[in-house]
């Protein structure tokens, strides 16, 4: 566990710029890996940038908000699929890299426990997690992870797959459980897909995790027959191998090895590879023999899962907010290969940070085609001692771009040349400069009109996060930002989103880019690919051109389906909740979390733009960073006028009916003038929905535990909080209270509890 011991002294300032760096690249590479099905970093990277986030929010306690990573899993769930609401928290793992680090967390284990501990031992398979919930024996629904808490609905794909059954064999079955596992191809099945692939002429996948998550978050509507049976070869060759329960308080097995037997009696997929050892050694003996095999197993992994096996230490040792304290990830050393770096270019993101990029000669590494990896920053090249033409060396864990370890220095020919940092952006020749004097990243200091950043956040106002518009992803941002016809593009910025016109689009040619180093992504043959996306050649079908009536294209083309849906779904974003929008304005440090908060108290951007930085910052899950971040955006010219326009458009800034300033809160509820923290996991509540409830009914629903908290409803995996509310004496309660408390109010508690003494 990252305790900050092997942290330098910094400024609170300093460690503060650090801290948003770290959210700013863990959660762009969350939202990439979960909702875009992309890999931008390897795994040790991200975990490294998790470990540097743990230890300085340890140290700097007052630079952890609700939005932090550490604090959440996945990413939220799009409006491509209907939302569902897991009736038990989907957890991720915490990881280990060494086996000093897995007798160390099995030393801790067996302390906490105070008793023998024994140890079940899986594979972990590279793959997209599911839950199946089955009703009194019957499939009734299956989703993604999503955040956790709420997930994908992709019951229609799931119901295709083979081995996943219907109804459940034999009896006993519980009303409701949820049967978590993990999606994936067996090597064989991913090989026989790539070869279908050819062969009707599409594109190969790169490797079997994103093609599995591909193949199962697809849907059948608007596909022709072609699609639709390229649809079904990806579908039935998906697997599924099932690994534990959620939602079953009391199943009537007392071990985690017991649950896989009672899985597999009911006819789900089990692994046939898991085993039960009385010792972290036997499980340590264990990770090892398979990393030793790892690639003569059928399908791809990338560690081993050791679980706690007996069901009632999992709830005595609890979770964190995101991982659960009784199982843990053992990930395998990353595998490495050797290949030409033969450029590194650099690219601007949409906060404007220039990240040098290494282009490679094409690798496969741990079962994908690699070609491409971030570099961070100028100093990380020159610590590396990479020169442009070098052999060098590419680490590789599992599904995900490499890192650059370091050149063959032994292999250089001396045509090799130093890398040089440019000092304009290369997309719109602004000198770069760092943000702060002594920042090591430089920035392109253009945020208004440089292509690059106008192009980032647009496709981010497009992104599940934010506005969820279908369709507005980075080859449309780029048509509508950068396109190379027309000349002047439809978007200078972000503010004429809601004008567009079908005549905007019509005309538009882009060249595709690639979306880490933004460079022009070109075809066989060397040409930069160009599409037209918003037109199609007219068809003896369609009506003949007439000039005078709505816009319809030419004599030569029409609007394309792609234009119409996209116009038709930006139309729809105008009646997105409030906090959606706070998200897409782009403002730093406001994630979904500080934007539901101020959504919630203020009600409109109105209200909060007129807000003083005080008012802002009392505001629970605010604080002062992100009020100096909203004020310090509101200061901005140009920033206004995306408010203006948008609103002057039609896009709905307000929550409808909310009162003003203060009446999510104050609306003279049971809970008017109490304040209440949720904690653990409450039956019959996400966390969200936790807090949503302590709001409606006139509380505070507060993040953290102290002297002025009224309750605290704890449930499994409450942790730290219950122990702080334990050390004030604050009264705790736990989900059947809750109910009655966000329902009827305290006196209804109190009542309670005296019929039941």
């Amino acid at each position: 566990m990252a305790d900050g011991s092997d942290i330098p002294e910094l400024t609170l300032d300093a460690a503060r710029d650090e801290v948003q760096s770290l959210i700013d690249r863990i959660i762009g590479a969350r939202d990439a890996y979960y909702g875009r099905d992309t890999v931008v970093v390897d795994d040790q990277t991200y975990d490294g940038w998790m470990h540097r986030l743990e230890a300085l929010e340890r140290l700097y306690p007052e630079l952890q908000s609700q939005d932090s990573p550490r604090l959440t899993v996945g990413a939220a769930s799009g409006t491509l699929f209907d939302p569902v609401e897991h009736a038990e928290r989907m957890l991720s793992l915490d990881n280990v890299f060494s086996d000093e680090e897995f007798l160390a967390w099995a030393a801790k284990v067996e302390r906490d426990a105070g008793r023998p501990v024994h140890y079940l031992c899986e594979l972990k398979i590279d793959g997209l997690a599911l839950s199946l919930r089955y009703e009194h024996g019957r499939l009734t629904s299956a989703a993604t992870r999503g955040d956790g808490r709420v997930g994908e609905d992709v019951t229609e794909n799931v119901r295709r797959i083979p081995g996943i059954p219907q109804r459940l064999r034999g009896t006993g079955h519980p009303p409701l459980v949820e049967v978590r596992g993990e999606v994936f191809f067996d090597v064989a099945d991913f090989e026989a897909l790539n070869a279908y692939q050819a062969s009707v002429g599409d594109r190969l996948f790169a490797n079997p995790r994103n093609a599995a998550s591909g193949s199962l978050r697809q849907k059948a509507e608007g596909k022709n027959e072609r699609q639709l049976e390229a649809m079904r070869q990806r579908v039935s060759r998906l697997r599924l191998t099932v690994h534990g329960i959620g939602a079953w308080p009391d199943p009537p097995v007392s071990t985690q090895s017991e649950v896989y037997g009672l899985l597999a009696s009911w006819g789900l997929p089990t692994s046939r590879y898991f085993e039960v050892t009385d010792s972290a050694v036997g499980a340590d003996a264990y990770i090892r023999r398979y990393g030793e095999n790892r690639h003569s197993i059928e399908h791809e992994i990338d560690g081993v899962v050791v679980k706690v096996d007996e069901l009632a230490l999992h709830d005595e040792l609890g979770a964190t907010s995101r991982a659960p304290r009784w199982a843990i990830a053992y990930k395998y050393p990353p595998e490495e290969v050797n290949t030409k770096l033969l450029d590194i270019v650099v690219s601007v993101g949409r906060t404007g940070r220039a990240t040098p990029f290494a282009v490679m000669e094409p690798a496969r590494v741990a079962g994908s085609v690699v070609r491409q990896a971030t570099l961070h920053n100028q100093d990380v090249v020159k610590a590396k001692g990479v020169l442009i033409g070098d052999t060098i060396v590419l680490r590789k864990a599992g599904d995900v771009i490499p890192e650059v370890l370091g050149p063959v220095v032994e292999l250089r020919d001396g045509t090799e040349r130093e890398f040089v940092m440019p000092t304009r952006c290369p997309e719109c020749g602004f000198p770069l400069a760092p943000a702060k004097e002594g920042d090591i990243d430089l920035r392109c200091p253009n945020s208004r009109s440089c292509p690059a950043q106008v192009r980032g956040r647009v496709e981010h106002i497009g992104s599940r996060g934010a506005l969820d518009i279908e369709g507005l992803g980075e080859v449309s941002a780029a048509a509508l930002t950068q396109p190379v016809r027309p000349e002047r593009p439809p978007l200078d910025t972000e503010a004429g989103l809601f004008d567009l016109r079908p005549e905007d689009l019509f005309g538009i040619d882009v060249v595709v880019r690639d979306s880490e180093t933004g460079l022009p992504r070109l075809d066989d043959d060397g040409i930069p690919d160009t599409r037209s996306p918003f037109r199609r050649q007219r068809k003896k079908s369609d009506p003949p051109y007439d000039g005078d009536g709505p816009f319809d294209g030419d004599e030569a083309a029409v609007l394309s389906k792609s234009a119409v849906e996209l116009l038709a779904n930006i139309d729809a974003a105008k009646t997105r909740d409030l906090w959606r929008f706070l998200v897409a304005l782009n403002i730093r440090h406001v994630g979904p979390v500080a934007a539901r908060a101020l959504a919630q108290w203020f009600g409109s951007v109105d209200a909060i733009r007129a807000a003083s930085r005080d008012e802002l910052a009392d505001v629970e899950g605010v604080g002062g960073i992100i009020a100096d971040a909203v004020i310090d955006w509101f200061e901005v010219d140009w920033h206004r006028e995306i408010v203006d326009r948008w609103g002057a458009a039609g896009a709905r800034l307000t929550t409808p009916g909310h009162p003003g300033p203060g009446a999510a809160t104050a609306s003279g509820g049971v809970l008017d003038g109490l304040t209440v923290v949720a904690t653990g996991s409450l039956d019959g509540y996400s966390r969200e929905g936790a807090q949503q409830a302590i709001i409606d009914a006139g509380g505070k629903a507060a993040s953290s535990v102290s002297k002025k908290t009224d309750f605290v409803a704890a449930g499994p995996g409450a942790g730290s909080k219950l122990a702080k509310a334990e050390e004030l004496g604050v009264r705790i309660i736990d989900a059947s209270q809750f109910r009655v408390l966000v329902e009827q109010g305290p006196a209804a508690l109190d009542a309670a509890r005296s019929d039941a003494g």
